[in-house]
């Protein structure tokens, strides 16, 4: 009688079981589809176009980009700009410092679609069109600012934007305003010499 009951109440057990698991799994589905199809909603209802025309260097470019794609991404592997950088891609090292509306900025910080309506300088943008050497680019030859230069155009870039606000930085200044970016090889020495000499430059050539 003991070995029935237990039979029984094993049998009973197992069922529960495998009820609670198959209703759990049900209402886990529902609770998907419903979900899934309110997310639909919202992004067929919300989501931003994909093609987007950007002001960059002076020029109208049309690209397709997707809401999550930040500018750094866009420049260099849809527009073909690769002197934007990428180093940390976390708004680090300042490898992919560009100018949006004169102001610098980390491209790999910044959604493309934030920039639609305001202009965008890389560093392909900065010599003149004949190929004249910006008076910044020709420093840093002058000055052999850089080592392995993989963070010189994002110094650059940060250089430009300092000499916007103020053409005559002291050297302390400089320090400050250039301290978003990091050298790996630790030529900071050079790099303050060439945006001094820089400074002088942009002054002549106003």
């Amino acid at each position: 009688m003991k070995d029935i009951l237990a039979v029984r109440s094993s049998v009973t057990r197992r069922n529960f079981i495998k009820a609670a698991i198959v209703a759990g799994a049900a209402v886990s589905s529902t609770t998907y589809v419903f979900r899934g199809r309110g997310l639909a909603r919202a992004q067929s209802g919300g989501a931003p176009e994909r093609l987007v025309t950007l002001n960059v260097n002076g020029q109208q470019r049309r690209v397709d980009v997707v809401p999550e794609e930040t500018l750094a991404m866009t420049l260099r592997y849809k527009l073909g700009l690769t002197g934007t950088r990428l180093g940390c891609d976390r708004a680090e090292c300042g490898a992919c410092t560009v100018l949006i509306g004169g102001i610098t900025h980390y491209a790999c910080s910044v959604l493309t679609y934030q920039v639609r309506d305001r202009p965008v300088l890389t560093i392909e943008g900065l010599a003149g069109p004949d190929g004249e050497l910006h008076p910044i680019q020709q420093a840093v030859i002058d000055q052999t600012g850089f080592q392995c230069a993989f963070c010189s155009s994002g110094f650059i870039m940060a250089m430009a934007g300092m000499l916007a606000k103020n053409p005559q930085p002291t050297r302390e200044e400089a320090a400050r305003e250039l301290s978003g970016n990091i050298c790996r090889c630790g030529d900071y020495n050079k790099i303050l010499n060439s945006a001094m000499r820089a400074a002088e430059y942009t002054r002549a050539r106003v």
